[in-house]
């Protein structure tokens, strides 16, 4: 990488090289652009590495540390930023960048999309909200609440009817969490249920869906339960947090407190194989106690 002496050294040739007539401004510009090349080309990128390889919980920052084998021991239970060190009363500057790194990962998870090549891998049967866009979708959640009319003909004409759990999938606020996760639950969830003689419907997957568009699924699939997996709203822990929300005869419009909801389904939460298989058993309970939301007793 560039040194601070190479640096001081290229700024002092171009403050020098300013004092040039404006006849001669165009060759420093040439001449500038020549140096900056030169170094740029003689980076060496063994030297350049992903601040974000390391997890938060394994980065330490605090100088001379009293303790640090218990400050790690509290970092492994917690995704907080314990431990990040700082420079008088600021933070360091690789805390700093980490913080920036993380930032940009929860905003690309929020506005990136659900690749079509991977909805058709998974085998799901793909239809959109009523919103048009990610910024229609942030901004009108009534919209992502409904699926559209042209996803409505699909369903109709394409999933099968009055199974006993519909799987629905929306990429939701994290697209990342589906690409993520939606191999390992999947499978674990369809396994768990068919093993305990439940019959379960196509799997659909709703582009820019919220979580009450499951309940416009449930009236169009006239399915007993129904199993939503969606991204989470990601923070500076993790961009690929999933939730499941799982209702008993759900209708459209019912109350909130009729779902019933497991989340922090990612890799440093509840791992995706290990809640699919949990999820499965939620659903046998809901048919044997023929309710879901609060009035359900894990």
């Amino acid at each position: 990488m560039i040194s601070e002496n190479d640096l001081k050294d290229l700024i002092g040739k171009v403050l020098k090289e300013i004092d040039l007539s404006d006849a001669g401004k165009e060759q420093v510009v040439r001449s500038v652009t020549s140096q900056v090349e030169t170094a740029v080309s003689n980076v060496d990128d063994s030297e350049l590495y992903d601040i974000t390889a390391t997890e938060m919980s394994d980065f330490f920052a605090v100088e001379n540390a009293e303790n640090k084998a218990e400050y790690m021991k509290l970092k492994a239970k917690t995704p907080a930023r314990l431990g990040i060190g700082k420079a008088g009363p600021r933070y360091k500057t690789e805390t700093m960048l980490r913080f920036r790194a993380d930032h940009a990962v929860a905003i690309d998870s929020v506005f990136n999309e659900v690749v079509e090549e991977f909805v058709s891998e998974a085998g799901l049967v793909a239809v959109s909200s009523r919103c048009e866009d990610k910024d229609m979708y942030v901004t009108r959640p009534d919209l992502g609440r409904m699926i559209s009319d042209e996803g409505v003909a699909k369903i109709q004409s394409e999933c099968r009817k009055g199974a006993d759990v519909q799987i629905v999938i929306a990429d939701g606020l994290s697209s990342s969490a589906i690409t993520a996760n939606l191999k390992n639950i999947l499978p674990a969830m369809k396994q768990g249920l068919e093993g305990y003689g439940l019959s379960v419907g196509d799997t659909v997957f709703i582009k820019f869906g919220r979580v009450g568009a499951m309940d416009h699924l449930t009236d169009l699939t006239n399915s007993k339960v129904t199993v939503m997996l969606v991204g989470e709203r990601p923070g500076l822990a993790t961009g690929e947090s999933m939730g499941a929300y799982i209702t008993y005869e759900g209708t459209v419009g019912m109350a909130e407190a009729g779902r019933t909801v497991i989340s922090n389904i990612h890799r440093r939460g509840t791992p995706a194989a290990e809640a699919g298989a949990h999820i499965a058993n939620i659903v046998k309970k809901m048919f044997e106690q023929k309710c879901s939301g609060v009035g359900f007793r894990f």
